[in-house]
């Protein structure tokens, strides 16, 4: 049985100081009980990677990072390696997340150099794939995931794709306050579970996890993680809030 995860993306917020103090209110907020049961990772920005691994060190909370340079060091000013990633605590990274995609233009290409520098330094890809409000009103998105995930996954093989964990983001559900029914989301879950067993076998299929991510509050968190197929959630706003983000996590160890 798939074990879910819950994963904190603080995206661009949050001092050195309201980093610790969230990451203390949030290890003192979540019981033991429930990281039995449950994952839990904290993504905040590079420079709060230090404090927040200090706060949930003794915790079985996990640290994680927003994106990655493709590359080992050297003069790539403002980049980030996975060595320093690494140092720093992390065990997971958020990669190709739709505002690196459409801000930052970070193409397939890009993410998938990204995902294996993260492989090769044993950092879990948190792997970003989704469709953009024009693309489901075209009905074209499952191509777009499709595309997404095949391009993105160039080159890794089925060991490797065992440390990757899927995060599918509806776009137009991001930030926006939208979100897609259960219903909704477990069909694109199914479609990419697909899409894996061809690319490697029904096995992996089976046991890559798949999140969901896009407007995840606590008041939808029960039954978008009820449903078929979706092994936890990549929250953002939600999870600037310690009480919302615990509960969000509650309600996901309750889930049979």
């Amino acid at each position: 049985m798939r074990r879910k995860l819950i994963a904190g993306n603080w995206k661009m917020n949050l001092t050195y100081k309201e980093s610790e103090k969230l990451a203390k209110e949030i290890t003192a907020k979540i019981e033991q009980k429930e990281l039995n049961k449950v994952d839990v990772l904290l993504c905040p920005t590079f420079v709060s990677l230090g404090i927040v691994n200090k706060t949930i060190k003794d915790n079985d909370i996990k640290l994680g990072a927003q994106n990655i340079s493709y590359e080992n060091n050297g003069a790539f000013t403002g980049e980030v390696s996975a060595e320093i990633l690494k140092s720093a605590g992390c065990e997971y990274v958020i990669i190709g997340h739709s505002e690196r995609r459409s801000y930052f233009h970070e193409s397939n290409a890009v993410i998938n150099k990204k995902i294996k520098k993260a492989i090769e330094f044993a950092l879990k890809p948190v792997f970003c794939v989704g469709e953009s409000l024009i693309e489901r009103e075209d009905e074209i998105y499952e191509g777009i995931i499709e595309k997404q995930i095949t391009e993105g996954l160039t080159g890794i093989d089925a060991e490797q794709i065992s440390e990757i964990v899927i995060a599918y983001e509806p776009v137009w559900a991001i930030g926006t306050g939208l979100n897609a029914t259960p219903d909704q989301a477990s069909q694109i879950h199914s479609f990419i579970r697909k899409v894996i067993q061809k690319l490697y076998n029904e096995k992996t299929a089976n046991e890559i996890l798949i999140l969901y991510g896009g407007s995840v509050n606590e008041k939808n968190s029960a039954e978008m993680l009820s449903a078929e197929g979706i092994d936890g959630a990549l929250i953002g706003g939600a999870s600037l809030k310690s009480d919302d983000f615990a509960m969000i996590v509650k309600k996901a160890a309750q889930i049979k």
